[in-house]
């Protein structure tokens, strides 16, 4: 708990410093591309299109929330988890594409999965804007419960940057995690109700809710279709928000402890 403590006052004390590099990295993406930063939509774009022409074009899917089109309540799940995703990329990566820094005795290299989550954030509000646009073009008037989506977002930073503390560590001594990291997201996105929801096929499993309620982003997609559609408050939802922030912070503890653990070692690796 204490090297936690240390590690606030730490990013609290660099934040110029963070944020510049945050800066820096969100631009370096795009260095020597020809559309720029247009392939970071493209393809989130495309792949909503895909899911909306499958399920509600070709299955023609009855949409889990009634009287909403598929596309709205598809849009509150895929951005969240489209920022996840790109958290845990970027930062299981980060110790290695940043390893001049890693060797620097004065740098505390703790803040380069902070560096990557601030860069995929700036990301991720751009995708927050976008998916407003949407629902202010199908006619949804703007709610108070809309700006929940700024806590879901902290609250999805948070978990992605507990996870990417662990797997950024185990990538340096261990290559393969970033393969593992991609598999598991792909299998990790049917796991949650993004594209689907239980009430779109007959005769489900009764057991089938409870059990997708253990995935604790689970939480953070119900968070940003509460917010969007159905206009529900953080606040009924008190178990699940409780359960979620437990293991977060247990994930916390863990990914700093391991990462605190095998942090001496990097520089000779690297």
């Amino acid at each position: 708990m204490n090297y936690l403590v240390s590690l606030l006052k730490e990013i609290i004390t660099k934040r110029k410093l963070i944020l510049e590099l945050s800066k820096a990295d969100f631009k370096k993406r795009f260095v020597g591309s020809y559309f720029g930063i247009a392939w970071m939509f493209l393809q989130p774009m495309a792949t909503v299109l895909v899911y909306f022409f499958v399920f509600q074009m070709g299955f023609k899917s009855v949409p889990p929330v009634p009287n909403y089109p598929y596309v709205l309540w598809l849009i509150p799940g895929i951005v969240p988890w489209f920022f996840f995703s790109e958290v845990l990329n970027m930062g299981t990566g980060c110790l290695q594409e940043y390893n001049y820094l890693v060797k620097k005795v004065v740098f505390r290299v703790e803040i380069l999965p902070v560096i990557k989550l601030i860069s995929c954030f700036m990301v991720h509000g751009i995708f927050a804007l976008i998916m407003i646009v949407v629902f202010l073009c199908y006619g949804m008037f703007p709610k108070i419960n809309w700006l929940q989506i700024v806590y879901y977002s902290f609250a999805s930073a948070m978990f992605s940057l507990a996870i990417s503390y662990f797997t950024s560590a185990i990538n340096v001594f261990f290559k393969d995690m970033t393969q593992i990291i991609g598999i598991c997201l792909q299998f990790g996105m049917w796991m949650v109700p993004i594209m689907w929801a239980p009430e779109m096929f007959k005769n489900f499993p009764t057991w089938l809710p409870t059990v997708l309620k253990l995935n604790p982003f689970y939480y953070i997609v119900a968070g940003y279709r509460d917010s969007m559609l159905t206009g529900n408050w953080l606040v009924e939802r008190p178990t699940l928000g409780l359960y979620f922030w437990s293991v977060t912070i247990v994930l916390m503890l863990i990914g700093l402890k391991v990462f605190k653990k095998l942090r001496p070692h990097f520089s000779d690796v690297l």
